[in-house]
């Protein structure tokens, strides 16, 4: 039922949320999904805060970097994708037309890895993984299960993805709008479609719900925001809504792979 034990490369495999207030966000996500959290010193300071399920990991909540801050940088949930080499991967994102931020570092004995964005301008990590692999569990409520890209530029956007990671793209038919399902290997693994105006490119992050209205009331319940739906998909219903924070995510509730 969604454990996970490892990630082929070119998965996305983990996410996590850099806040301003971290101990609201706990409260917050605590509530809506029933994560657990525990705190984990950082060198240096600081810590990172582990949000479980029944034991397993699901995703992160950590403080927002003052630089991120200073530069007026919304809080924002992350995507990453598991690669066999950190450097490697960042290395050849570089050559590709993205930009690489963060060169690849090792992240204590978790793992080791690079902060990239996209030659549109979507952010996104690259995770060698060593002792964290990253969620132990997924695709079962209150876990990660889609990650979706917001692209200036659909029909250009795969390229980069295509040449980086290896994946392909297809067409998704009979939804509202234009989407690309994306495959890594023959696994599902995300979708891409057009951004809208107000949007910046980005990827967002899908956490599962077993009942997309009841969760979306939620949220607002908690003091967060309702940004639209749900709205109805052959999958299934999503909603998208934004923290008290201002961190935007999307909720997901319907069939759901193992």
């Amino acid at each position: 039922m969604g454990e996970r034990t490892q990630y082929a490369p070119g998965t996305f495999s983990w996410t996590d949320l850099t806040t301003p207030d971290p101990d609201a966000a706990k409260g917050f996500y605590g509530a809506l999904f029933g994560w657990q959290a525990e705190d984990l010193p950082v060198p240096g300071g600081g810590y990172y805060s582990m949000q479980r399920l029944g034991g397993k990991d699901v995703a992160a909540i950590a403080p927002q970097p003052q630089p991120q801050r200073d530069a007026g940088a919304p809080p924002a949930w992350q995507s990453y994708i598991t690669v066999a080499s950190a450097d490697a991967a960042a290395e050849r994102a570089g050559e590709l037309g993205g930009t690489v931020h963060a060169p690849a570092f090792d992240v204590m004995e978790a793992g080791r890895m690079g902060v990239i964005q996209d030659p549109q301008g979507a952010f996104f990590m690259v995770w060698e993984p060593k002792n964290h692999i990253g969620a132990g569990l997924v695709n079962v409520p209150g876990a990660l299960c889609w990650n979706e890209l917001a692209a200036a530029d659909l029909d250009s956007a795969p390229d980069f993805y295509v040449q980086l990671f290896g994946w392909s793209t297809e067409p998704f038919e009979g939804g509202p709008m234009r989407y690309l399902t994306i495959k890594n290997g023959q696994a599902t693994n995300g979708g891409m479609r057009e951004k809208q105006p107000q949007e910046p490119p980005y990827w967002l992050v899908y956490f599962a719900v077993e009942d997309a209205e009841a969760s979306l009331a939620k949220v607002k319940e908690l003091g967060g925001n309702a940004l639209a739906g749900p709205f109805e998909m052959a999958m299934g219903k999503i909603a998208l809504a934004q923290d008290p924070q201002g961190a935007v995510f999307a909720l997901y509730a319907g069939r759901l792979e193992p």
